[in-house]
């Protein structure tokens, strides 16, 4: 059974052999990122201790001592007169996923591909117009955002297509809706405003046989039930104890979790036995033979203020509870 088969018998719950992980060498991998192309990113000097450049939505983004992805500063659509005039970029053109087509179509690669997203509508918006102002427009500029949110639905759906033609096994994107306490706006407004959207697109997912992996940071409890109903089939969390397991194990048979062992309340515990006692607790309340858990490694150990050693520690926790071959034979764990 290779990588992309555990990943496939891992979302439609038909027994992989083993738990599906994305661990960086030596342990595990079974998951191969794709993205289209985009301008390298050419930060420059604003000040003495300033950095900023102009992403291809023509966003202004600033840091400081460069040392951080840094933020938006200012959106390209300050004003909402300027609507009518925006020119989105042209993220279809076949030329942008020649070097994904090639990876996806390499017989080499048992991999399951995933093609990146730059988000869903929200995560794109936020930043054109800022997120305070945002979130604000959500209130008082209801058809304006209305607007913006189609045109960027349509868009997407475009590149699930082109990816869709180029061979990815599903679409990946990261839209952080939570906060440490809960939805970043109201629930009804999410499901005014915004469910649709994720509707329609997982609708053209679906259609082309893709597969629909969602990041989000922060608490979206509420709001699980509604992404599983639009269609997302995995649900990447970093923090999955500020859930819960026990509440996210309700969705088992439903909904696929992707997790670390939590980097937040686990992790930073440096407890060798917490954090392989994490690792054995996801694997038995929101994975096991069945399926339904896909075992992850959070990729900025600096940016989490952690030594490797101790994300090593999950690896092997989770490859020692998650060989369900081995518990099959009656085998102890390795």
């Amino acid at each position: 059974m290779d990588s992309r088969e555990i990943v496939r018998r891992t979302l439609t719950y038909s027994g992989p052999e083993r738990v599906a992980a994305t661990f960086p060498p030596p342990y595990w991998n079974d998951i191969c990122h794709v993205h289209y192309e985009a301008p390298a990113i050419e930060w420059r000097p604003v000040g003495e201790d300033r950095e900023e450049y102009v992403d291809e939505w023509g966003n202004t983004w600033a840091r400081l001592g460069g040392r951080t992805q840094g933020e938006v500063v200012r959106g390209v659509l300050e004003d909402w007169a300027d609507l009518d005039a925006l020119q989105l970029p042209d993220l279809v053109n076949p030329a942008r996923y020649t070097r994904a087509a090639q990876i996806c179509a390499d017989p080499a690669n048992d991999k399951y591909r995933l093609g990146g997203m730059p988000g869903f509508p929200f995560n794109i918006a936020r930043k054109m117009r800022r997120l305070d102002n945002f979130l604000m427009d959500l209130l008082l500029e209801p058809e304006r955002v209305a607007e913006l949110l189609r045109r960027l639905e349509d868009l997407l759906a475009e590149m699930i297509v082109r990816y869709a033609e180029i061979g990815v096994d599903g679409v990946f994107f990261c839209e952080d809706w939570g906060t440490q306490k809960g939805l970043m706006i109201h629930p009804r407004t999410w499901r005014e405003v915004f469910k649709p959207g994720f509707a329609r697109l997982c609708q053209v997912a679906h259609e082309r046989g893709l597969t629909v992996f969602m990041h989000s940071c922060g608490k979206i409890t509420d709001i699980i039930p509604d992404l599983i109903e639009v269609g997302i089939d995995v649900l990447q969390f970093d923090q999955p104890r500020i859930h819960g397991l026990d509440t996210l194990a309700q969705f088992h048979g439903q909904v696929t979790f992707w997790c670390p062992v939590d980097i937040q309340r686990t992790l930073q515990t440096r407890d060798e036995a917490a954090i392989e006692a994490d690792a054995r607790e996801m694997i038995e309340k929101l994975g096991g033979p069945e399926g339904g858990f896909i075992a992850g490694y959070y990729g900025d150990n600096e940016g989490i203020g952690l030594d490797p050693y101790w994300q090593d520690v999950a690896c092997r926790a989770f490859m020692r509870y998650g060989d369900y071959a081995r518990a099959a034979e009656g085998a102890p764990p390795a």
